[in-house]
């Protein structure tokens, strides 16, 4: 097969991917390098040489298929970023892999992926929205997810992008605004599923619609003018850095951002935060852990200590929900990292992300320390502070409890009670990625 097709239909963005794999395959020497570094084939047990690997991923660029432990390292990908910078001829291995997945998807009825990208979106939308609701009256929702944005003579100094499920966790969202106000920042929010990057359709192979969504998101920013935009979410993050083209405006992460001006925060951080803490962090997002680390750090009070796991768990990931190809690793890292708080003597264990701390919460109580969002501790030290509506509720563990304590939420935002039920029950509850129980964790002791 052709790798760069004159299909017709073929969008603009599509067209881009491919020269972009022609690039690649041009530059690629199959050396092994990013296969070497890279976690995962030790994870999911590729025990193939680096270099057959590497070729074999080129075979995939090329024709769509490749041997066995070429595929799976390219299904398994998970955005650890260790290969980011081993490439001696300038190729960026995670963003290969996207094209490798892709490639490997390129056979598939464009029907059924457009469907699956299409059910994707809609579950994601429908479950952002109604937990985002459950926690917030509609003016404080509006400022977290404005409906509208005004017309302003002057370009905001950044956007802040929340992506479409930080809303979930409201009350650091709002510690984030609250933050930006205190340095005097102007800026817009956006998020939600009106601007999502496009992840949801591309990973299911519908490129054309994830491209078109990714595509809209960018220009909409761009005619904003403001000359930065912050992102929240690391996946967001990975769609501008990688597979979107060049855009007319820079993009961070917020703690990198954070982290650029600590100088002006230091003055903000006035009360004291007596606590032992430690990040359960994830290294595929550059400059997050150490921007995190250096944020709390200058928190008065905050020892930072750094977690020991076992030599056979690596740091794999950009987050835990990236792992989701590695479901059985990512249940014993994250035991592991609360078993490591634990015998590190924290008084908290700290996420960096909002999907992490939707996971942490749950497990409130059944450790001898805390779990929280690093916004949390900054926001702390400056007099600012928000209710984690989503770990009491989801501590509730109880449908009926949940449902009578978000009883003057749903009026007020006029949810379907039974649609909400559903919501409570299939998601907001069955979304657990290790049981709170801890004899029932991998490597439980009896």
């Amino acid at each position: 097969m052709s790798l760069v097709s004159d299909e017709p239909t073929l969008t603009e963005f599509e067209r881009t991917l491919d020269e972009r794999a022609v690039g690649i395959l041009d530059a690629c020497t199959a050396c092994g390098a990013c296969v070497e570094v890279c976690p995962t084939p030790g994870v999911s047990s590729i025990s193939t040489a680096p270099e057959t690997v590497a070729a074999g991923v080129v075979d995939i660029l090329r024709t769509g298929h490749g041997d066995s432990a070429a595929e799976t390292w390219a299904s398994v990908c998970c955005g650890t970023g260790n290969c980011l910078t081993v490439c001696e001829h300038g190729i960026n291995p995670r963003f290969m892999l996207l094209l490798a997945r892709r490639a490997m998807k390129r056979d598939l009825p464009t029907l059924e992926k457009r469907e699956a990208g299409k059910a994707e979106f809609k579950k994601m939308s429908r479950s952002a929205g109604i937990i985002s609701r459950l926690q917030s009256p509609p003016d404080v929702l509006e400022r977290l997810v404005p409906s509208s944005h005004p017309e302003r003579d002057t370009p905001p100094d950044l956007i802040f992008y929340t992506g479409c499920n930080m809303p979930k966790t409201p009350h650091i969202g709002l510690l984030c605004l609250d933050v930006l106000d205190r340095l005097d920042v102007s800026y817009e929010v956006y998020g939600g599923p009106a601007n999502c990057c496009g992840v949801l359709q591309m990973r299911q192979g519908d490129i054309a619609n994830g491209g078109r969504q990714l595509d809209q998101t960018i220009k909409r920013y761009a005619a904003t003018r403001a000359p930065e935009v912050l992102s929240w979410c690391p996946t967001c993050q990975m769609q501008f850095e990688e597979p979107a083209a060049t855009q007319a405006f820079d993009t961070a992460m917020f703690p990198v951002y954070l982290a650029r001006r600590l100088d002006e925060l230091r003055p903000l951080l006035k009360t004291s935060v007596n606590k032992r803490v430690a990040l359960c962090e994830f290294p595929g997002s550059t400059g997050v852990t150490e921007s995190v680390v250096n944020l709390l750090s200058a928190i008065p009070g905050i020892e930072v200590v750094e977690l020991e796991l076992p030599p056979d768990v690596p740091r794999a990931g950009y987050t835990m929900f990236s792992l989701g190809p590695l479901p059985e690793f990512r249940k014993k890292l994250i035991a592991e990292n609360m078993r490591a708080a634990e015998r590190a003597g924290v008084n908290a264990l700290v996420s960096v992300y909002h999907g992490d701390h939707r996971e942490l919460a749950a497990h409130e109580g059944a450790w001898p320390f805390e779990f929280v969002n690093y916004m949390e501790l900054l926001g702390a030290s400056m007099g600012i502070s928000h209710d984690d509506s989503l770990k009491r509720l989801k501590l509730m563990r109880d449908v009926d409890l949940i449902m009578e304590a978000v009883a003057d939420q749903i009026d007020a935002h006029n949810l379907d009670p039974d649609e909400v039920r559903d919501v409570i029950a299939n998601d907001m509850l069955t979304e657990q990625l290790l049981p709170r129980d801890r004899s029932q964790h991998p490597g439980a002791k009896d």
